[in-house]
C-alpha cells in the first residue's frame, strides 16, 4: 500500500467532480444508509444529519469545515491518500482530519486497496462533531506525536485506533450498534459485524493494546464500548499502560 508524503495547501477542486463521481457517491450513500438506519449508533445518525451529508450531493469540504469548526473546532485536511504515521498523528493532534477527495469507480464499489473519500468522509467525519469521541481522537493524536519514535508504542496505538475508530461497536439500549468508520463505510461488514458469527468482546483498552489484527480481511472480533464517555475516559488507562509496559514518561 502506497504512503503519500504530506503536501501543504492541497484543496478540494469541487468543479472537477464528474457525473460518474456523483453517481458513485449517490449509490454508496443510499445503499449504506439503508443498512445504517437500524445498525449504526444513534450518535452517528444524528451527526450525519447535523453535518448535512446527503445522497444527492458530494460533500463540499468548505461547508463541512464551517460546521465542524463551530461545533468542535475540527477541520478537514486534504491529502492525496494514506500518509505516514507521524504526519497522521500530527494532524490529529491539531484537530485536523486527513481526507482524500477522490472517489472509487463504478466497477470498484465493493473493494479498494486504500480508502477513498467515501470511507474518509462518510465513515469518519460525522462523529467529529461528537464531543467525547472527537476529544478522544485528538488526545490519541497527541500521544502519537509524543511517542512517534517508539515503534512499540506506535503499534499499541495502532491497535487502539483499529479496534475503536475504525472497527468499534457500541452498546445502545442493549443492542450492538456500529460507530467505527471501517464498518460504517463497508456494505459487506455492516450486518456481519453485529451478527452472530464474530466475537463481541467487552471494551478494555489494555487488552486491545496487546491484541494484533489483520488489515486485509474481514474481522473476526470486535470490542464493544458502553458509551462514548467510556471511550473518552479510557485515555487515562491507555497512558498508564504505555508507562507500565515501556517505562516511558506519560
Amino acid at each position: 500500500m502506497k504512503t503519500y508524503k504530506l503536501k501543504q495547501n492541497l484543496t478540494q477542486v469541487y468543479k472537477n467532480y464528474t457525473n460518474e463521481d456523483l453517481t458513485v457517491w449517490k449509490l454508496l450513500f443510499k445503499r449504506q444508509f439503508a443498512l445504517l438506519k437500524t445498525l449504526a449508533a444513534p450518535e452517528y445518525l444524528q451527526a450525519l444529519e447535523k453535518i448535512g451529508f446527503t445522497a444527492n450531493k458530494i460533500p463540499d469540504f468548505s461547508e463541512t469545515n464551517t460546521i465542524l469548526s463551530k461545533i468542535t473546532g475540527w477541520k478537514l485536511e486534504v491529502v492525496e491518500g494514506i500518509i505516514s504515521e507521524p504526519d497522521f498523528f500530527e494532524l490529529l493532534s491539531q484537530k485536523r482530519f486527513p481526507a482524500t477527495t477522490w472517489l472509487r469507480k463504478l466497477n470498484e464499489l465493493d473493494y479498494l486497496p486504500e480508502p477513498d473519500m467515501f470511507h474518509d468522509v462518510f465513515g469518519h467525519v460525522p462523529l467529529l462533531i461528537e464531543p467525547k469521541f472527537s476529544t478522544f481522537f485528538e488526545e490519541f493524536g497527541k500521544l502519537g506525536v509524543k511517542y512517534k519514535c517508539d515503534p512499540q508504542t506506535v503499534q499499541m496505538l495502532g491497535r487502539i485506533y483499529w479496534f475503536t475508530i475504525e472497527f468499534g461497536l457500541i452498546k445502545s439500549k442493549n443492542e450492538l450498534k456500529i460507530y467505527g468508520a471501517g464498518i460504517l463505510s463497508s456494505h459487506g461488514e455492516s450486518k456481519y459485524s453485529v451478527g452472530n458469527q464474530p466475537a463481541h468482546l467487552p471494551f478494555d483498552a489494555k487488552i486491545i493494546m496487546n491484541t494484533p489484527f489483520e488489515n486485509d480481511k474481514i474481522q473476526d472480533k470486535y470490542f464493544v464500548i458502553d458509551s462514548f464517555d467510556q471511550l473518552y475516559e479510557s485515555m487515562q488507562l491507555i497512558k498508564r499502560t504505555i508507562f507500565e509496559k515501556f517505562k516511558v514518561q506519560v
